[in-house]
């Protein structure tokens, strides 16, 4: 009896096709024909899979402030009230992390999401601890923080509740429109320069986005989305990362749409695949875009000195070669033409009152 694997397909709403195996793992599974149906009945019962539901469980968070000590990121403090996102960007750069969980970093990653319980409880004794140093908080960097589950728990908001009490700094990223539920706290906070949101804008046609961030906003919602944070007093950026070779190349496009928005400031940063992310890209390529699959990956390899990802911290986030030079180029040339800031607004940390948490006044 000869073997072969059974064809994967594309999950409606899902961002991979499968349970990729995590790096920990001693076992790998792969589906084949065992000869009780033909190879057309096998891939007929694949194509006819059901997306799995998105499944909830709770953790009790031991912190909830994270500390970045890497070179590359503008930020020291972050906070992330959820593991794992819903939304399914096949690019996700966070995905790995569900492996420490024993969780896949495919399919898991966007079903199996896990919500820190006590978040704001033990996020208020951060703040109030006599040894903790204000700083600006990072919302959402290994997930994000408005996606679909934030709707019912509620735990950024909550967050958010008790960081413009405390007149905490803060920034967002985000693809979530949900933002705009919380602008009653956004837009005081943003005009006295205590918050800032970065929409994440990868590209302007819906039909890529829906396969590639599959449960994230449409690309026109989210271009809303930065005129009402705009219109609110909010300082708002537009995040046009990552970009794909051959995937998205409508950098320029997304720039002018969302400065005529109301975007005041933006960046970029080319594809990551650490890890895991690698053969799940690879994947989704083969599925979505075969004819340019081997093109894609040539490409970005060359940005990565012959691999699928380098970690150098000098080089991740933009790569190097002709191609990196060549969108950093159009990125430079098309924000000056825009008018968009290349300066950061500097973190203002002494409105912080933590006294305002436990009813503590302020003697001055």
């Amino acid at each position: 009896m000869s073997e072969f694997h059974v064809p994967l397909h594309a999950l409606k709403g899902r961002g991979v096709a499968h349970r990729q195996p995590h790096r920990f793992e001693r076992d790998t599974r792969a589906a084949f024909d065992d000869g009780w149906s033909t190879q057309a009945e096998a891939a007929a019962d694949a194509e006819e899979a059901v997306a799995p539901a998105t499944h909830i469980s709770w953790e009790e968070a031991r912190s909830a402030i994270t500390r970045n000590d890497s070179p590359d990121v503008g930020f020291n403090h972050g906070l992330n009230p959820y593991r794992g996102c819903e939304h399914g960007c096949i690019y996700c750069y966070a995905r790995p992390s569900h492996s420490y969980l024993n969780l896949s970093p495919g399919l898991d990653f966007e079903t199996r999401l896990i919500a820190k319980r006590n978040l704001v409880e033990v996020l208020r004794a951060e703040l109030l601890h006599p040894r903790y140093t204000p700083d600006l908080l990072a919302i959402g960097t290994v997930t994000d923080a408005y996606q679909p589950i934030e709707r019912e728990l509620r735990l950024t908001r909550g967050a958010l509740e008790l960081l413009a009490t405390s007149q905490h700094p803060l920034a967002i990223v985000t693809k979530g429109s949900g933002v705009e539920r919380d602008l009653d706290l956004l837009g005081p906070m943003g005009q006295q320069g205590l918050a800032a949101v970065y929409v994440t804008i990868t590209t302007l046609d819906a039909k890529l986005a829906r396969i590639l961030e599959p449960r994230a906003a449409a690309p026109h919602r989210r271009l809303r989305t930065i005129r009402a944070l705009a219109e609110a007093g909010v300082p708002v950026g537009v995040s046009l990362a990552p970009q794909i070779p051959f995937i998205n190349d409508d950098m320029e496009r997304v720039l002018a749409a969302a400065r005529e928005a109301g975007a005041s400031r933006a960046f970029y940063q080319v594809l990551r695949l650490p890890w895991e992310v690698a053969p799940l890209f690879r994947q989704w390529l083969e599925l979505h875009y075969p004819d340019r699959a081997a093109r894609v990956m040539a490409r970005v390899q060359d940005m990565r000195g012959g691999q699928d990802y380098d970690s150098n911290f000098a080089t991740r986030m933009k790569g190097r070669g002709v191609w990196a030079e060549l969108l950093r180029q159009r990125f430079t040339k098309t924000t000056q033409r825009l008018g968009y800031s290349r300066e950061r607004s500097p973190v203002d940390v002494s409105r912080f009152r933590p006294g305002a948490l436990s009813g503590q006044g302020d003697l001055f």
